[in-house]
């Protein structure tokens, strides 16, 4: 009985930490929401966009088409591929004619020389790019005309040494795939956020990452980063590392989410967590306090009937987490998908609360179709 009471109190604690979370993110909705954009002036540089493919994801046209139509005085763009044959090669070449006006080049690799495959066509993006400044996105990014302008501009202090954003996740049309775009918005975005307000920013984000050369020189060049798998959290690592700050944009991409089938969506959300809790083992345990709900109904139903301060903090908990979710979804990333599917907001809760514990067995990854292990520190070796 005695053990019992110790685990709902415990629950309870973690209950506790949980809206004290909550709480700090919604901090950092505030402070986000009172930025304003840092004012470009005539800060306007030559830009290098460099952007590694594989394969024709969902709507890669328009996502790509949507980095021609920049308004920007003088950028180029560089895609890279491992072979001639990858289904995103005529895609590229069809926008390369309808954007004559827009410098283009796409590399062809071939096999990649680390077990990050994308480290390896950025390695070589940016042997040919023509300009000091590099703007490096996914593929699955789809951003407005005033986009450069607004992650470029940060640069101009010469103590930034990257720039980043957090982005909107965009469903496609399976239940699986609303789930994890909600994910996205309402959970993953509010984790960045409270880890903005606590220490500010050691990581960046793949949706967009902005440095210069000087930089990518300064911590090694890329060789540094082809053994991790999550490139774009080491790189921000070793930036601040380095001396330099990271600054957070206020621009909101768009990220839209490739898988439909539950197998595809539960093995990308799987490969994500294992990343985390290799990278970051202690931060990952903390996670445990981006769950509210789950924590809360563990307390609630576990705690004995007439233990009522537990009941109660389990509802402000809930209260907080719903608070929090409609600020992040709905007010700062102005997703109407969140708006639409709210309703399952808990399921999604649920779902990732399972996919968190399930990441605490096992060591293997699928990516891109190959399985890897991942080791201490996040490192990458194919199976």
């Amino acid at each position: 009985m005695l053990t019992f009471d110790i685990l709902v109190w415990l629950l309870a604690a973690g209950v506790a930490g949980a809206t004290a979370y909550s709480g700090i993110a919604l901090i950092g909705v505030f402070r986000f929401l009172k930025m304003r954009p840092t004012p470009g002036g005539g800060f306007t540089p030559p830009v290098s966009i460099l952007k590694p493919l594989c394969g024709a994801e969902r709507e890669l046209e328009r996502n790509l088409e949507s980095f021609f139509r920049q308004d920007y005085p003088d950028y180029e763009i560089l895609f890279s591929v491992r072979e001639e044959t990858d289904a995103a090669v005529p895609i590229v070449r069809r926008l390369q004619e309808a954007f004559p006006s827009v410098p283009m080049r796409l590399l062809v690799t071939g096999p990649p020389a680390y077990p990050n495959a994308k480290v390896h066509g950025l390695q070589s993006l940016m042997k040919a790019a023509s300009h000091d400044v590099l703007v490096i996105n996914d593929s699955d990014v789809r951003v407005d005309p005033d986009y450069l302008r607004a992650v470029v501009a940060p640069l101009q202090e010469p103590a930034v040494g990257l720039v980043t954003c957090i982005s909107r996740g965009v469903p496609g049309g399976s239940i699986w795939s609303v789930l994890e775009a909600l994910g996205m918005s309402v959970q993953f975005v509010a984790g960045v956020l409270a880890a903005w307000v606590v220490e500010g920013l050691k990581f960046s984000l793949g949706p967009t990452m902005v440095l210069r050369k000087q930089q990518v020189h300064e911590i090694g060049g890329w060789v540094r980063l082809g053994d991790y798998l999550a490139d774009d959290f080491v790189l921000g690592q070793r930036i601040t590392q380095a001396g330099y700050r990271i600054v957070l944009a206020r621009y909101v991409p768009d990220h839209l989410v490739c898988n439909e089938a539950l197998g595809d969506s539960l093995r990308h959300r799987l490969r994500w967590e294992r990343s985390s809790r290799r990278s970051r083992p202690l931060g990952y345990v903390g996670q445990m306090f981006m769950h509210s709900l789950p924590l809360a109904l563990l307390a609630w139903i576990l705690a004995p009937p007439g233990n009522w301060p537990v009941a109660v903090l389990a509802g402000i908990c809930v209260a907080a987490r719903a608070i929090l979710a409609w600020a992040v979804g709905w007010k700062l990333l102005q997703d109407s998908n969140v708006r639409r599917y709210g309703w399952l907001v808990p399921v999604q809760d649920l779902l990732s609360f399972a996919i968190w514990l399930w990441a605490f067995f096992g060591g293997e990854i699928v990516w891109r179709g190959k399985r890897y292990r991942v080791y201490k520190g996040g490192k990458l070796e194919s199976v």
